[in-house]
């Protein structure tokens, strides 16, 4: 028994279902793209409160070692944290500053500068950082007069 293929016959797609491929794809992506956006911003929040929360326990850990022997500290704004090494962020050695950037989109309220004593590491001034993101997703990290962080 044979199999007659009649020639005439095309082998490709038509166009209704190149039409419906698309329109699929794009109701997919339509469904998922405010998905994909949420999930960004909450990421961009947690590694802005991560990176703050980290530079203020190596600037306590620093101050503690007496390295250098000064105190060191943390410096928040929009876009950035800097770890300084001196008395203040005005007044530090900008060679031993390190700087980690995040996303713009991340407002801060509260504690800008913290000074960490030497030997000690007890911070000055103590209180809370609100870190909110542009969906109003909000961690809050709070430090002690002893240094310790919730967050």
């Amino acid at each position: 028994m044979t199999l007659a293929i009649n020639e005439s016959q095309s082998q490709g797609f038509t166009l209704l279902e190149m039409l419906l491929s698309i329109s699929l794809i794009a109701l997919l992506a339509g469904m998922f793209l405010p998905l994909y956006s949420a999930v960004y911003v909450k990421n961009d929040l947690d590694l802005a409160a991560s990176a703050i929360v980290q530079d203020w326990r190596r600037a306590q850990l620093l101050a503690q070692a007496v390295d250098g022997d000064s105190t060191w500290g943390v410096h928040v704004q929009t876009g950035s944290v800097t770890l300084f090494q001196g008395p203040n962020y005005v007044g530090r050695a900008i060679a031993f500053d390190e700087v980690f950037t995040f996303s713009n989109t991340i407002t801060l309220a509260g504690l800008t500068d913290v000074v960490f004593s030497k030997m000690l590491g007890e911070p000055t001034p103590a209180g809370t950082l609100t870190v909110t993101a542009s969906n109003n997703d909000v961690r809050a990290i709070t430090l002690t007069s002893k240094g310790t962080l919730s967050y």
